[in-house]
């Protein structure tokens, strides 16, 4: 099954998650601190729906720097811990679907269907530059994957009672 894994990651994928507007951080969630804060008493529900139809479709995106891929050999977030910047190149990623499933406050929930390469973390950033504010990720939910869907899923404990009994 190992060599199917490249197969399984390059399927669409589901997330649902968290975007906070008002802050950003150097991670773009909450593994670093809040380093910048911007109003938000401008942004309406309106112009939340209004924004997520600019991110429909083909799009260029830059990965976080706080990342695993790879510049010259190192990880990204060995030299964003390091303090040390670097060129970033964009990528070219597809959103399917871009829904806000609710929101509360300065807290806006979504879903969001996309392929291979996304930075969600990524898209809470730049979504919140384009409200003309800044936001974070606080929550994040992988929901799908291919055929696969967590509704499908079963708990540990199902899991493990599921595998066949060692006789002793």
């Amino acid at each position: 099954m190992t060599k199917q894994i490249d197969t399984f990651q390059g399927q669409i994928k589901e997330y649902t998650g968290t975007i906070v507007l008002g802050g950003t951080t150097p991670s773009f969630d909450l593994e670093s601190e809040i380093n910048e804060t911007f109003p938000t008493d401008h942004i309406t529900e309106e112009l939340i729906h209004e924004t997520t139809k600019q991110f429909i479709g083909e799009i260029d995106q830059f990965p976080p720097v706080f990342s695993a891929l790879k510049k010259d050999g190192k990880r990204l977030y060995e030299y964003a811990r390091a303090g040390e910047a670097v060129e970033i190149k964009s990528r070219k990623i597809t959103i399917n679907e871009f829904e806000i499933t609710k929101i509360d406050g300065n807290s806006v929930d979504f879903r969001v269907i996309c392929s291979k390469g996304t930075y969600i973390r990524s898209l809470a950033n730049d979504f919140g530059k384009a409200l003309n504010s800044g936001g974070h990720l606080s929550a994040l939910r992988r929901t799908k994957i291919g055929d696969f869907h967590v509704d499908n899923a079963l708990s540990m404990e199902d899991f493990i009672s599921a595998l066949p009994q060692k006789a002793e």
